[in-house]
């Protein structure tokens, strides 16, 4: 009986030792920005609809601590004041199956340059419920949720009088670049949907509702203080018909992964690369897959959003793909 107490009471050691060391690395590997970042989370309410999470990031001066959020480890402090006045904002819409904290390397790179960043988590289209993914309202809500959040930021959120509301800009991933598009101006034609699948089985046709039909809308939803937009491996682009992104009058900045197959550059990118009415600033990145453009991952993190190719080294890439996204921002959303 004493030696088994002995085993045991080692045992239960080794496993305190383990996850001592592995909180001890997580906090090591915490995301940490260059300039003092603060970060809240709240629901806003969306009558008739599910009310949305939102998780936003903003400048301050308040020294960070340390917050965990999903898998990642952050450097920031939560409920912080907000520094600074008309500082711009910008909209987050992550792909399907994410959440808010799908792009949190490039949500802390935006709020440590000055940028206020609001990302929500789509309802119906979230890694815990995918009830609208491959119907109308996938297209539909989505779009509706940034016109939402964009109206709760700059009218009723706590710190909105330090928010400029005519600098507000959206970055969108996957089918969250589609999102933003529509936001934006654009006009899909979800009514081809199965027409489309049919003539090129992409791996977005296989989401949702089989045999699922798409109707549009009597009027798309808008948010017109949208005034630049970066589109990271656009999915559904070829939802848009020849003059579905001509209302996109906007500065857009549009990227792709050179590897990518699940979203590939003829049937996505290069459609909206080519319907701009104002030529994007594209960026094809070499050896970049579709899942290459979320957060790196930490010691923590799902394989399948975590892989890259023999030799893509993950964290550079966002090192140069933040900064160009700061710089853009900067450029088409300047102090008044």
């Amino acid at each position: 009986m004493k030696l088994f107490l002995k085993i045991l009471a080692g045992i239960a050691g080794l496993i305190i030792v383990l996850v001592a060391g592995l909180a001890i690395a997580l906090l090591a590997t915490a995301v940490t920005p260059d300039h003092p970042v603060g970060f809240q989370q709240f629901v806003v309410a969306d009558p008739g609809h599910k009310p949305v999470a939102v998780a936003v990031w903003y400048p301050t001066d308040t020294p960070p601590g340390r917050a965990l959020v999903g898998t990642m480890v952050m450097r920031v402090a939560t409920d912080a004041p907000v520094k600074g006045a008309g500082l711009p904002l910008v909209i987050l819409s992550h792909g399907t199956g994410g959440a808010a904290q799908s792009h949190i390397d490039t949500a802390l790179a935006l709020a440590s340059a000055g940028f206020v960043v609001a990302a929500p988590t789509h309802t119906g289209d979230n890694f815990r419920d995918d009830a609208i993914v491959g119907t109308s309202a996938w297209f539909v809500d989505r779009a509706r949720q940034i016109s939402l959040v964009t109206d709760f930021m700059t009218d009723r959120w706590a710190s909105h009088a330090q928010v400029d509301p005519a600098r507000v800009g959206v970055f969108g991933f996957s089918a969250g670049a589609t999102t933003a598009l529509i936001a934006a101006g654009g006009t899909p034609d979800i009514a081809r949907f199965a027409a489309d699948c049919a003539a090129h089985p992409e791996f977005v046709c296989k989401l949702g509702v089989p045999g699922a039909t798409l109707v549009n809308p009597p009027a798309w939803p808008r948010t017109p203080r949208i005034a630049a937009a970066v589109i990271a491996a656009p999915g559904l682009g070829f939802s848009f018909a020849p003059a579905g992104l001509a209302d996109v009058k906007i500065p857009v900045q549009l990227w792709q992964g050179a590897a990518d197959e699940r979203v590939p550059y003829a049937t996505n990118a290069g459609v909206v690369r080519q319907l701009l009415p104002q030529p994007p600033e594209f960026h094809s990145v070499p050896g970049a897959v579709h899942l290459s453009f979320l957060t790196p991952c930490g010691l923590i993190g799902p394989p399948p959003l975590c892989s890259d190719p023999a030799g893509f080294d993950r964290k550079a890439f966002h090192r140069d793909f933040n900064a160009q996204i700061v710089a853009f921002f900067e450029r088409n959303l300047p102090k008044r």
